[in-house]
């Protein structure tokens, strides 16, 4: 799938109703947390933003990722999409799906063009309600990782995401005794899983319907 092919499935795909929830528990760890897709969410719940952000390089298409640092907090060392929460002063969610690109992996807001939201989907373990913006730019962004976010970026291509190989399951054990079964893309030698695992379930609905 080339870059225009791309923009055209994803137009095409936003325009008619989001897979959402179905695509959502193709990916969602076992035992279901039940609370991502309650129709009411906590009052008092944090709102961020990322960026699936597409460009072309030598007739492909890729994506970043970033992989966190290990950090005393439930997302230490995950893979994710650049994003991060909502500020004051940000006058809405695709600024800041934009500003935390810019920050988090160099991204010039102005290279870029959103061509549509995704599902927002609720977090419980850190009672963030996310909302994935999809844009895409010309040319490759000189990528940098900010030190105290970002421990590397990864390219992966959108050709190595459409080959159903890399979709997996393993168990996860935690320290509270609790154990899930969790499917995952494999993805440039890294385990993706949970929420960005079901955004990118999500994405691969579109690409696929169409």
């Amino acid at each position: 799938m080339n870059f225009t092919d791309l923009i055209l499935r994803i137009e095409r795909g936003l325009n008619k109703p989001l897979p959402g929830k179905l695509a959502h528990l193709a990916m969602a760890p076992s035992p279901i947390d039940e609370r991502r897709f309650y129709p009411e969410i906590p009052e008092n719940h944090r709102k961020g933003a990322v960026l699936i952000l597409f460009y072309p390089q030598d007739g492909e298409v890729y994506f970043p990722l970033i992989k966190r640092p290990k950090y005393e907090g439930v997302h230490s060392g995950q893979i994710a999409f650049p994003g991060g929460k909502v500020e004051k002063e940000d006058p809405n969610l695709s600024f800041t799906a934009l500003r935390e690109a810019q920050e988090e992996v160099g991204v010039n807001p102005e290279r870029v063009k959103i061509l549509g939201e995704l599902t927002n989907l609720f977090i419980p373990p850190s009672n963030f309600l996310v909302s994935p913006y999809i844009g895409i730019t010309p040319v490759k962004p000189n990528f940098v990782a900010e030190e105290k976010e970002v421990e590397s970026i990864l390219l992966p291509s959108l050709k190595g995401i459409l080959d159903p190989e890399i979709k997996k399951e393993k168990k996860f054990h935690f320290s509270s005794n609790m154990v899930l079964d969790t499917p995952y893309f494999e993805i440039n030698g890294e385990v993706v899983w949970g929420a960005t695992a079901m955004m990118i379930s999500e994405l691969l609905h579109i690409l696929q319907e169409e």
